[in-house]
């Protein structure tokens, strides 16, 4: 049996629910040092501080059942690391590197530190670059950059994951490159169903899945990211290949430092915050990066905790992106799907040197449009839409066909909904605002442009849809 004489073996002096004391005679483990204690060395243990001569205190990245006080602990001098190679493609693992999609193991690969410096400067590009998703309104309004990061910001339920999991279809079958999902204590039901949908859709070859599911110790769930970044900057580096790296959810990644942090005794910041929410989360994003061989670029989502966008995590997680689409509970509850807030998302993207004067000129368009319609709605409410000058009822009008135009069916929908999916080229997303905005679409009834893909459905869904436009309107939102 191993002693504590052993510079590399220490005995446990505490354990305090997922944080671990231990006392080592010499050779204190340096910071970020993996240690494995218990019977069968099962539980594994992070160092995160010295503190004093003989004592260092950790986090467990799993349960702590089975150790105590005077359990040995054994040094292994490594931190933590997860698998990088081409075999690790089609294939799901947790945060250890161990596959769990029952397909046995996976030879053949390296092993890398999970904490990696980002690239430095003289190594990024610095050219801009959109990255269609064929969704209306964000290629529309908040297009993506490639080697960028986009968030999805929204309460519970308000269809992040949904819309996480469209762009995944859309993308990753066009996407010449390496996707990798990143489920941040996150339901395990959603990747067993994401899986099966990716392997259904015949992607799968070209993905890899990470795993800290939510009953997950905070330790887990906190360096599952870092792991799957790892994934990501070797085929980035040494594969040049562009990945594609979707987090979900990036809250609970902040929320599993807030954990360990009231653990270890932090004072915590505003809202009961760990101190160190700004670093951590610069530490994990600012991995994110394209640089002149290849890029990864990210789509986050991000939980809003009672949709106060004041909240520090939303507030520290807005500074990384490039790209912001905010969904509304409003918009979800009046039915229009995906339901992005159209006045408070946006991109830097959007610029006219970017995405082209005419893209640029519609969108503020649109923009000034449905502004302008949000405005007159208290005077609608109030004395109705017959009070309304002749010009506002006309962009009333607009407005109201712009909002359905900009809902779409899903793919990742179909079974629920029973309408098939649609994916919209940005070409057919301009081209339909466009004649909307010159009024072309004037007689026709709103339901027509409700849940459509090109601006053309309308005109057959107007002949086989029956009722008048008045009982049509009513379908999909009110005013």
């Amino acid at each position: 049996m191993n002693n504590t004489s052993n510079p590399s073996t220490g005995r446990i002096t505490s354990v305090r629910g997922g944080i671990v004391d231990v006392r080592f005679e010499a050779g204190l483990p340096s910071i970020r040092s993996m240690l494995h204690a218990g019977p069968a060395r099962n539980v594994k243990i992070e160092v995160l501080t010295q503190l004093d001569r003989h004592h260092v205190r950790g986090i467990s990245l799993t349960p702590t059942e089975g150790i105590g006080r005077g359990t040995i602990v054994v040094d292994t001098g490594q931190p933590l690391k997860a698998p990088v190679g081409d075999a690790i493609l089609s294939r799901m693992f947790d945060l250890f590197g161990n596959p769990i999609d029952r397909r046995g193991g996976v030879p053949g690969v390296e092993w890398r530190s999970v904490h990696q410096p980002p690239p430095p400067i003289s190594r990024r590009t610095t050219r801009s670059e959109t990255f269609e998703t064929g969704i209306k309104v964000i290629d529309l309004l908040s297009p993506l950059e490639r080697g960028g990061k986009a968030g999805l910001f929204g309460g519970a339920g308000v269809g992040k994951t949904v819309l996480l999991t469209e762009v995944i279809h859309n993308i990753v079958d066009r996407h010449d490159g390496v996707s990798i999902f990143c489920g941040i204590g996150e339901r395990c039901r959603e990747g067993e169903e994401l899986y099966h949908d990716m392997s259904s859709a015949g992607v799968l070859k070209n993905m890899v899945m990470v795993f800290g599911q939510m009953n997950e110790p905070p330790g887990s769930r906190f360096r599952v990211g870092h792991a799957a970044l790892t994934m990501a900057e070797y085929f980035r580096d040494d594969r040049h290949r562009d990945v594609l790296l979707l987090i979900d959810n990036i809250f609970r990644f902040i929320q599993a430092g807030a954990e360990i942090s009231g653990m270890m005794g932090q004072m915590p910041s505003r809202l009961g915050y760990q101190p160190t929410i700004g670093t951590e989360l610069a530490g994990l994003e600012e991995r994110i990066a394209s640089t002149g061989s290849a890029a990864i670029t990210s789509i986050q989502a991000v939980y809003v905790p009672a949709d106060d966008f004041t909240d520090p995590a939303a507030v520290h997680t807005f500074s990384h992106l490039s790209a912001t689409i905010v969904l509304s509970r409003k918009r979800a509850g009046e039915g229009f799907y995906p339901a992005v807030d159209p006045l408070t998302s946006g991109s830097k993207m959007s610029g006219e040197t970017v995405v082209g004067k005419r893209h640029y000129q519609l969108a503020r368009d649109v923009r000034r449009v449905l502004a302008e319609y949000d405005e007159l709605k208290d005077i609608i409410a109030m004395l109705g839409i017959e009070q309304l000058s002749e010009e506002d009822r006309k962009l009333v009008g607009r407005a109201r066909r712009l909002e359905r135009f900009l809902t779409q069916p899903f793919y990742t929908t179909e079974r629920f909904s029973g309408m098939q999916g649609r994916m919209v080229s940005i070409r057919d997303t301009i081209d339909g605002c466009e004649r909307i905005l010159k009024d072309e679409f004037r007689d026709y009834p709103e339901q027509a442009l409700y849940m459509i893909g090109t601006i053309d459905e309308a005109r057959l869904k107007s002949r086989v849809d029956a009722g008048p436009a008045a009982t049509a309107g009513s379908t999909g939102g009110s005013a």
